[in-house]
């Protein structure tokens, strides 16, 4: 699919998408005659790891490590990693895991904040309200 389809399905930019493409990120997987960036499935699968780390504040080092991670544990036959790298992987996967559910909660905590605000706000409005009647 054109890069137009793949920004609309993963709700990302073309411009964010290229320079995902010129950091290495994630490189389409063809180009037509014209030059034009072609993507499938996978390569989209992999857009969407990346949308999804990027509100935790994951850097483009750290979501390239993951990307990375993920290829090797999923590669087959003789390119499939053998026990002692594969457990190595599974640690580091662990890691990424343990960050996200602990940058999940931060991030709970600033929404609750900001909902407590929100709510103040909307009482203090309300007072006002009140007191113009």
């Amino acid at each position: 699919m054109h890069i137009g389809q793949v920004a609309a399905r993963t709700e990302l930019s073309l411009r964010t998408i290229r320079h995902y493409d010129e950091v290495g990120l994630v490189r389409p997987s063809a180009r037509s005659q014209g030059g034009f960036r072609l993507y499938t499935e996978a390569d989209v699968a992999r857009l969407m790891v990346i949308r999804r780390m990027k509100p935790l504040g994951f850097t483009l080092e750290e979501m390239g490590e993951l990307l990375s991670i993920t290829d090797r544990l999923d590669a087959d036959g003789a390119a499939a990693p053998q026990t002692a790298e594969r457990e190595q992987l599974l640690v580091r996967l662990g890691r990424f895991e343990q960050a996200t559910g602990e940058r999940c909660e931060a991030l709970r905590t600033q929404l609750s904040r900001a909902e407590e605000f929100a709510a103040h706000l909307r009482r203090y409005a309300g007072r006002l309200a009140v007191d113009d009647a």
